[in-house]
C-alpha cells in the first residue's frame, strides 16, 4: 500500500477530485495547507500598499491506495492538476506497512 500526498492550487481541487473518482478512487483527505516552493510568495496591493505574502495557500491531498492503483492516481492528478505555470505543487509518495479500519477491524487493503 502506498500514501499519495499531493500538493495542488485550490482551484483545481474539484476538477481533481472529480478525475480521481472518474477513475474508481474511492477515498481521500483534503487540508487546507499554506506554504511555499520556488515561488518564495508574492506581493500584493492592498488599499494602495504593497505587502509581501511569504506563504500561498495549498490544498494537501491525501489518498491511500493499493500498489495496483498507484500509476493511475499518480497519472490523473498529474494530468489534471497540472496548469503548466509555477507553483503547481508536489506528489509525494509513501510506504505504509498497515491500515487497519476502526469500525471493523479490517486490515490492509480491505481497509482501504
Amino acid at each position: 500500500m502506498k500514501l499519495v500526498s499531493a500538493i495542488i492550487k485550490p482551484f483545481k481541487l474539484q476538477e481533481v477530485r472529480e478525475a480521481l473518482v472518474d477513475a474508481g478512487i474511492e477515498g481521500l483527505t483534503i487540508t487546507e495547507v499554506k506554504g511555499y516552493g520556488r515561488q518564495k510568495g508574492h506581493t500584493e496591493m492592498y488599499r494602495g500598499a504593497e505587502y509581501s505574502v511569504d506563504t500561498l495557500p495549498k490544498i494537501k491531498l491525501d489518498i491511500l491506495v493499493d500498489d495496483s492503483n498507484l500509476e493511475t492516481v499518480t497519472d490523473v492528478i498529474s494530468k489534471t492538476a497540472n496548469t503548466g505555470k509555477i507553483g503547481d505543487g508536489k506528489i509525494f509518495i509513501s510506504s505504509i506497512e498497515e491500515v487497519i479500519r476502526i469500525r471493523t477491524g479490517e486490515t490492509g487493503s480491505e481497509a482501504i
